[in-house]
């Protein structure tokens, strides 16, 4: 199976986590999304929204957005189970999964996207108050963030999901170039962050 993916975005890399969690290879196709590579018909035939990452299957099947291939390889490779074992799991970890998506990483967008880097490549024209206000409550989310793992180990509960593989992509994206890491005082927050980045699915990443 094909990945196309660009180094450095959050959710090429959220698949490419999942799949070392799971033991998948993939061979992985990196996209020129600054000269506009994701914008051609060619890839467009893939991805009609123009975006990464792609999933190609052998019979060049296309799937697009990270949840969807994750929860492909997911009922392709069982185990180790990512997305919950029973319906109260699955809704908990969905629920949560969600929450991270839509009130954290939008958040984290929206500074991206009113910020300087994406200003400079002249993408958007940047508007500051909403890149003030995304990074506002990007801060409150990390806040309720320190809460729930001051008292469970992962985003999710008692063990490691598919919810900290978004996390982790999120905030490290948001930390690198978003200038919107959570706070050194928010110690929870990097006990958590350390445990993650001690699996040997983000280490091999360094490899």
């Amino acid at each position: 199976m094909k990945l196309y993916t660009f180094s450095g975005a959050p959710n090429p890399r959220r698949v490419t986590l999942f799949a070392a969690e799971k033991g998948i290879d993939l061979t992985l196709v990196e996209v020129d999304l600054r000269g506009g590579e994701t914008r051609t018909p060619t890839f467009r035939t893939k991805n009609p929204s123009g975006k990464i990452p792609v999933l190609e299957l052998e019979d060049g099947t296309c799937l697009a957005e990270s949840v969807a291939i994750c929860r492909y390889l997911e009922a392709q490779v069982p185990e180790p189970n990512l997305f919950g074992t029973t319906p109260l799991a699955t809704a908990q970890i969905e629920a949560v999964h969600r929450q991270l998506e839509l009130e954290l990483f939008a958040h984290i967008g929206a500074a991206w996207v009113n910020g300087p880097i994406v200003a400079a490549a002249g993408l958007v024209k940047p508007i500051e108050a909403q890149r003030a206000r995304g990074e506002a409550l990007a801060h409150q989310f990390y806040d309720r963030l320190e809460t729930t793992l001051s008292d469970q180990p992962y985003m999710a509960g008692e063990r490691f999901t598919v919810a900290d593989i978004s996390a982790l992509c999120l905030i490290e994206f948001a930390g690198a170039l978003v200038k919107l890491a959570p706070k050194p005082e928010l110690t929870a927050i990097a006990a958590w962050h350390g445990r993650i980045t001690a699996r040997p699915s983000v280490q091999a990443e360094k490899r």
